[in-house]
């Protein structure tokens, strides 16, 4: 357990049942609004929980949303959300925390807080494309736990459980399966062989979700991965900031600040789960000298276009996170209703690029199916390429040429006793 100094009585209190939702105003260039709710309200389904309760990470886990007979006090749900909650057993769980079902529109399904989280019929259609393991992280394990792809780094996947299942998940085949962490056992089979392989110099814990084991638990991991020599980066992949942001405490702060350098990697999707206590929580671990990123999963109809995504990496700015990926969506089983056309992020990119700072501009990543790795798209800014000279286009659509400099290559040449050098110049070529 956390220490008392790490209480739910050290995080402000966030209960707001009789303030009205206050909504921002985000217009475009291209004169589209999009109305952003920013404050958290707590449905009158929960009316009787007290402040400390409904701050308590603790108790949001205890008391998530995970059957069909909850859901319907607290939602309208349609015909499509019922039949999908109904058939969700044995795909992947239902659970919401009450905190991230506080932020869904009760009434519009297309809410897109609601359209991550609650299970729809989509979801029992597979298409041909369809992959158990789309990104092949089990091929690449070498020890049960552990994910070898790229030389110098791995992933350590510490356990299988979310505050918040979100339906379009790429480890659907493992998360909340069990909602429980790494074994002693394969944890020590995970320490030898990162002791063996002296080239890894960067862990990521991921999961699931990290952050949901005590303090102490998360210590054990961090402290012992410390303790190998050439282990140089530590990072941790989470979504708890943003469906349960209660748990980011002083004490888990604190403690995460001691085993620098470390850093974190957030899972956003939509402007509208910045609220106040994620502000909150995303402002102590950036206090706490955590540097902080984004990754943000491309989906149809919820993010997939420029102005929302323009919007949530300008909000994320706003509480020093660093845009970091857009990836498009995985091909895990009985996603496709989520997936876009791979144009649609490259859009986005183009769209962002040059009408906004660099600092809030992304990359877009396909995570290549059967664990190719993570590859990145962009614009094609390059135009043309010919001898001595570049064509480029810029953000306005406006081209330049840009001239390929002479190499100038020195070489000693002898003329009768004396050694002389000579320069030659030569023309790059494409």
């Amino acid at each position: 357990m956390e220490p008392a100094s790490d209480s739910d009585l050290s995080v402000p209190l966030i209960r707001r049942i009789e303030r009205p939702l206050q909504l921002k105003l985000f217009q475009t260039s291209e004169e589209e609004k999009i109305v952003i709710e920013t404050k958290e309200t707590i449905p009158p389904y929960w009316k009787e929980v007290t402040e400390r309760e409904w701050n308590d990470w603790r108790w949001q886990l205890r008391h998530r949303i995970m059957t069909l007979d909850q859901l319907k006090e607290i939602l309208q749900l349609t015909p499509e959300e019922i039949e999908g909650i109904r058939h969700s057993k044995g795909r992947l769980a239902l659970a919401v925390t009450p905190y991230f079902l506080s932020l869904m529109d009760p009434i519009n399904p297309n809410c897109p807080i609601r359209r991550q989280a609650i299970p729809r019929i989509e979801e029992l259609h597979l298409s041909k494309c369809d992959m158990v393991d789309p990104c092949g992280e089990d091929k690449d394990s070498p020890v049960p736990g552990l994910v070898h792809r790229y030389p110098d780094r791995v992933l350590l996947l510490i356990t299988d459980q979310c505050a918040v299942y979100c339906r379009y998940c790429t480890r659907r085949r493992l998360v909340g399966s069990t909602e429980r962490s790494i074994t002693e056992g394969n944890f020590e089979e995970v320490l030898k062989y990162l002791k063996k392989n002296r080239k890894i110099r960067d862990v990521l814990l991921s999961g699931g979700d990290p952050l949901l084991l005590e303090n102490e638990r998360i210590e054990e991991f961090l402290s012992r991965l410390r303790a190998i020599p050439h282990i140089e980066l530590l990072r941790i992949g989470t979504r708890v900031p943003v469906s349960l942001p209660q748990r980011i405490t002083t004490g888990l702060v604190k403690m995460l600040k001691k085993y620098h350098p470390l850093m974190m990697s957030i899972h956003f999707t939509h402007p509208k789960e910045i609220t106040d206590a994620v502000r909150r929580a995303c402002n102590d671990l950036a206090d706490g000298g955590i540097p902080l990123g984004s990754q943000t999963v491309l989906l149809k109809g919820i993010n997939d276009k420029a102005p929302i995504m323009k919007k949530l990496v300008h909000e994320l700015l706003k509480i020093r996170i660093r845009p970091y990926y857009i990836y498009q969506c995985d091909l895990a089983m009985g996603t496709e209703h989520f997936r876009t056309s791979v144009a649609a992020g490259i859009q986005i990119i183009e769209k962002l690029r040059g009408h906004t700072t660099g600092y809030a501009i992304p990359t877009f990543v396909v995570d290549a199916p059967g664990g190719g790795g993570k590859i990145p798209l962009e614009p094609n800014y390059l135009v043309s390429r010919a001898k001595g000279k570049m064509v480029l286009r810029n953000y306005e659509g406006k081209l330049y040429e840009y001239p390929e400099p002479n190499i100038i290559e020195f070489k000693k040449v002898k003329t009768g006793s004396e050694e002389k050098v000579a320069a030659k110049k030569v023309m790059a070529h494409p």
